[in-house]
């Protein structure tokens, strides 16, 4: 079954997108942004990464005739905000009630990814693995 092979990918390249998300936290942080700004930052970074991740290991099939790559990054974004909201408030939420999350801000990113990833499987299985017209 397909369903399975794909969701795995996508938690492959989203645990990938999730060091990326970290990654570029910390640097933004020690460059002197608040965490909340610079996870804005990140979490563009890992959404970005893991677009381009799915779309050419988890959900690559038939892209002839679809929207243009650019157009196809911008609605895979704006899909990805509900998970992204939903990842965010976890993030911030964490940050300002634990001190040990400010201290260790990747804890308070993999809780938010955990809550946002099985909403963002649902939505990017929609924006990428459609068929072609």
């Amino acid at each position: 079954m397909i369903l399975p092979r794909q969701f795995l990918q996508f938690a492959l390249i989203g645990g990938a997108g999730f060091c990326v998300d970290t990654g570029v936290l910390y640097l933004l942080h020690e460059a002197g942004l608040s965490l909340y700004i610079a996870r804005l930052f990140s979490f563009m970074a890992a959404a970005s990464f893991t677009w381009l991740g799915n779309r050419h290991y988890t959900f690559n099939s038939g892209r002839e005739g679809r929207r243009s790559i650019s157009a196809e990054w911008l609605h895979y974004v704006l899909a990805m905000g509900a998970g992204g909201l939903c990842n965010y408030a976890v993030f911030a939420t964490l940050i300002a009630l634990y001190s040990g999350f400010r201290q260790h801000p990747w804890m308070a990113v993999a809780a938010g990814t955990a809550v946002g990833m099985s909403l963002n499987f649902v939505l990017a299985r929609r924006v990428l693995d459609r068929p072609s017209h």
